[in-house]
């Protein structure tokens, strides 16, 4: 689940290994590069914790946060 703190959206997805969260990774970068609404994010081996917020809406959560996390859901 998405978790809405300090005007952002952040999860965190755990995989079987680097390869996973990675392949993970480049489908994500795909669909942001799509909607043209891109993330910050890290990875550590197997974990993938992404952070959302609109820059042009002064770094709070908007519509376009809430649409990426959903569709960034539905790649799982």
């Amino acid at each position: 689940m998405w978790e809405e703190s300090n005007n952002q959206l952040k999860k965190t997805f755990v995989f079987k290994n680097f390869a996973e969260a990675f392949a993970f990774m480049t489908r994500v970068a795909f669909l942001a590069e799509k909607m043209e609404h891109h993330p910050n994010w890290t990875n550590v081996y197997n974990k993938v914790t992404i952070s959302l917020s609109t820059h042009d809406a002064g770094n709070t959560v908007t519509e376009k946060d809430r649409q990426l996390a959903m569709q960034i859901d539905r790649l799982l």
